[in-house]
């Protein structure tokens, strides 16, 4: 059974910073990858990066680009979620989900699709991150 448990989340100040991590069990498969989600309360979930296990290949819709760094840490089976230069709009829970290889798309150059959560089977419970203005 794959389990997902997120940690690391809280209150920043704006223009702060933030990493967020992900902790991975069950996952039997070498090429899978791994998402991270957010949601606003009011608003639909949003896709903000993804990462291949099988080239590390990432995916930066725009709202994060140039902010957000997401990353596999083998060593401690963690996948973090770096965010800077945080703003209010970057409040929500943020949730980590793994997928089938297709359900990270590759960029075409600078323009990314974000994730799309029904791609994604297997999700944590969220942690909070709170921006403050």
């Amino acid at each position: 059974e794959v389990q997902l448990v997120e940690s690391g989340g809280g209150l920043v100040q704006a223009g702060g910073s933030l990493r967020i991590s992900c902790a991975a069990s069950g996952i039997t498969s070498d090429d899978f990858v791994i998402g991270w989600f957010r949601q606003a309360p009011g608003k639909e979930r949003e896709g903000v990066s993804c990462i291949r296990r099988s080239d590390d290949s990432t995916n930066y819709p725009d709202p994060v680009k140039g902010r957000f760094t997401i990353s596999f840490d083998n060593a401690a089976n963690l996948v973090h979620l770096q965010m800077k230069n945080l703003k209010p709009e970057d409040t929500a829970v943020y949730y980590c989900a793994a997928g089938p290889r297709w359900a990270c798309k590759y960029c075409s150059g600078y323009d990314c699709v974000p994730p799309y959560g029904n791609d994604f089977t297997s999700w944590g419970q969220g942690t909070q991150v709170t921006v403050s203005s």
